[in-house]
């Protein structure tokens, strides 16, 4: 009965489980992974967030949605855990992916072999450059791009990944989702507009360099003691005189940095861009949507 009661609960949470609960799972499932191939039968909420990177008041907040309390003074049982989360993310099968664009970038993710041992196969390489099709790459070969919707059907194809130039990128998206593709992973860097109940998530690597570049402005913004330099009045000037900017560089370069960094998430939240339905909207956690311009592969 109290098995039953658990997974009546876990089936009332599935639907209301947090986005940014959500971009967590897979940080989860990563670690979890790596412990049952080293035969680890229990983890901690503490080491767990540790190798998460996470706190452990946060893991048990996350792991609570799925009905998983695990046992005081034991831990959590890695395969339980490992198979709740894994179903939780749809895992518990292949998904089948369809990659448009087979430039550098899309070269590179489709000869990827971490895809499947997470359980995607790229079934399918599209591309509009006559010098590519035919070409095999991870074993699949690239296809012209007419030929998407034979494809997405035969293969029974949920998932799109889009590494072409911006230019193209809204036109591949549109006849991604008139081919029945409902997910979108999206290299190019371009906000894509979708309809309702077509998830998507940005990818933008370029922005993920112009944060890390923030970080640094700051870093060297600041006095050698760390933390932000504070503003202090130029060499000279009188007490209760008119303001002014300093003529410290350090602080020149504060007052102009920018307030923060664009926020990154799936649906406002999360490590990566995410849109469900209507225009994908701003960037959000591991990389996201501000506009650079140019090709995504």
């Amino acid at each position: 009965m109290t098995e039953l009661r658990r997974a009546a609960g876990a089936a009332r949470g599935r639907s209301s489980v947090p986005e940014a609960t959500v971009a967590r799972l897979p940080l989860y499932l990563r670690v979890l992974t790596s412990l049952a191939d080293r035969a680890v039968r229990t983890v901690s909420s503490e080491t767990l967030a540790k190798a998460a990177g996470m706190t452990s008041a946060k893991v048990r907040k996350d792991l609570s949605y799925l009905g998983s309390y695990g046992t005081r003074g034991v831990g959590y049982d890695v395969d339980f855990l490992l198979g709740r989360i894994a179903a939780e993310l749809g895992l518990t099968e292949d998904r089948t992916v369809v990659l448009v664009g087979v430039g550098n970038l899309g070269h590179a993710l489709a000869g990827y072999a971490g895809f499947r041992s997470r359980g995607f196969r790229v079934v399918a390489l599209l591309d509009v450059d006559p010098d590519r099709i035919g070409e095999s790459v991870g074993g699949v070969a690239v296809s012209p791009l007419d030929e998407m919707e034979a494809l997405v059907e035969r293969n029974q194809v949920t998932i799109g990944v889009i590494c072409t130039p911006a230019a193209a990128a809204q036109a591949v998206c549109d006849r991604l989702v008139s081919a029945g593709i409902t997910s979108i992973l999206n290299f190019a860097p371009i906000a894509l507009s979708v309809p309702v109940g077509v998830d998507v998530r940005k990818v933008d690597l370029a922005v993920e360099l112009q944060i890390l570049s923030f970080h640094e402005a700051r870093k060297r913004s600041a006095p050698a003691t760390g933390g932000v330099a504070a503003p202090t009045r130029s060499p000279g000037r009188r007490a209760g005189g008119r303001s002014g900017e300093s003529d410290d560089p350090r602080l020149a370069m504060v007052t102009r940095a920018p307030t923060g960094p664009p926020t990154l998430g799936t649906r406002g939240t999360g490590p990566l861009v995410g849109t469900t339905g209507g225009t994908s909207g701003a960037a959000t956690g591991a990389v996201t949507g501000a506009k650079t311009g140019g090709e995504a592969s």
